[in-house]
């Protein structure tokens, strides 16, 4: 690539940068008129809604969850749909069913009616509520965008974003997502109480005689197409070698794998948590005005992308440890550029090294380190 081709990829690139992060802060500021604080909280679910993955949030009732996800969808006018969970919800429920109803001009016919799940914005309540038959049901829908109802697939409509929540102190009548579902989700955030100077506005707002209007700011089309722009930042195969890194490190038995994770953890990260990081990292740099992915913003956004297919063992249960801690005892331990194989380096990038006439075994083992070294 001449200069010329490299100062028009990278004027493109900051351009494009430039309207995600336009609309971006628009949504964001938006979404603020009337859901007060959780600033980080509040980045993630759009970095994982413009990444085209799912958020599941965890807290206790009453912080705002909903409110979250119907304001969302206002200020992006996507059709929405809430889905309160409970034990004796069917999965025809929420996919739909063949009912029979009544013609105009008298007789009847079998007919499909939509269920909600059928719609782009779903609001999954108390998700851990629902039977694992019903689960397995928004299990595909999530995965697969399309539901199977008899002999007929419906795809859903797209962009399609699934927002999940569930009570963490309640256990009774519940029925924990098992690790196959919890990996659909891109990213699990907790949902913290508000700060003291939050809840002036909170109550002003909740309890005075006037609600902020929203404006819709974006559309589907503007999902899909800053989608587009998401997974068109470069990434480095350094900076991709180190998301692997990161990943193989929750995995015991891999040659990453940090002694805690040895000792506490039964289940590491499938592979989805290593698209999870780039595409997530992805929005990160471009909130930050880069079209390059860095390593920096793989670690910013670890946590939230990989607490949730961490499982940990009965030694890390009873020793009460917290996923989170073991995710930042990795990003401490593993480093960003591992020493180069020397059977990978090409003949250019190795320095001469002269072995004739040497026997002594210290000499060649320091040779062979200096070969593992990258140039300075």
């Amino acid at each position: 690539m001449n200069n010329d081709e490299f100062s028009k990829e990278l004027s493109e690139g900051k351009e494009l940068a430039g309207e995600f992060l336009t609309l971006f802060n628009a949504v964001k500021d938006e979404v603020h008129k009337v859901f007060v604080g959780h600033d980080d909280l509040v980045n993630n679910v759009l970095s994982a809604l413009f990444a085209g993955g799912h958020v599941l949030l965890e807290g206790v009732p009453g912080l705002g969850k909903t409110l979250l996800a119907r304001t969302l969808s206002t200020t992006l006018n996507l059709d929405y749909s809430r889905i309160q969970f409970t034990p004796d919800l069917m999965p025809a429920d929420i996919v739909g069913s063949m009912v029979l109803v009544e013609k105009p001009g008298g007789g009847h016919e079998i007919t499909f009616q939509n269920g909600p799940v059928i719609t782009n914005f779903i609001l999954a309540d108390e998700i851990n509520r629902a039977t694992p038959k019903t689960q397995s049901a928004m299990l595909e829908a999530m995965q697969e965008a399309q539901v199977s109802v008899g002999t007929r697939t419906i795809d859903l409509p797209q962009p399609n974003i699934v927002i999940a929540t569930q009570n963490p102190i309640e256990q009774d009548g519940t029925y924990p997502l098992p690790e196959a579902q919890l990996d659909r989700f891109l990213v699990k955030l907790i949902v913290g109480y508000p700060k003291r100077n939050e809840y002036e506005k909170i109550l002003n707002l909740t309890t005075g005689s006037q609600m902020p209007e929203l404006k819709q700011i974006a559309g589907g089309e503007d999902i899909l197409r800053l989608r587009k722009i998401v997974r068109s930042v470069e990434v480095s195969h350094q900076v991709q070698d180190y998301a692997v890194k990161i990943v193989m490190a929750t995995q015991p038995g891999t040659e990453f794998v940090t002694n805690e994770v040895r000792d506490n953890v039964a289940l590491g990260s499938s592979p989805r948590g290593a698209q999870g990081l780039m595409l997530m990292g992805k929005v990160r740099a471009l909130l930050d005005g880069r079209f390059a992915l860095s390593c920096q913003d793989i670690r910013d956004v670890a946590k939230p992308v990989l607490r949730h297919r961490i499982m940990l063992n009965f030694h890390g249960y009873s020793n009460k440890v917290s996923v989170d801690s073991l995710i930042s005892g990795i990003l401490e331990k593993v480093p960003e550029v591992s020493e180069v194989d020397v059977e990978t380096l090409s003949e250019e990038e190795q320095p001469e090294i002269n072995l004739s006439g040497s026997d002594n075994i210290s000499d060649i083992s320091e040779a062979l380190k200096n070969l593992s070294k990258p140039n300075e």
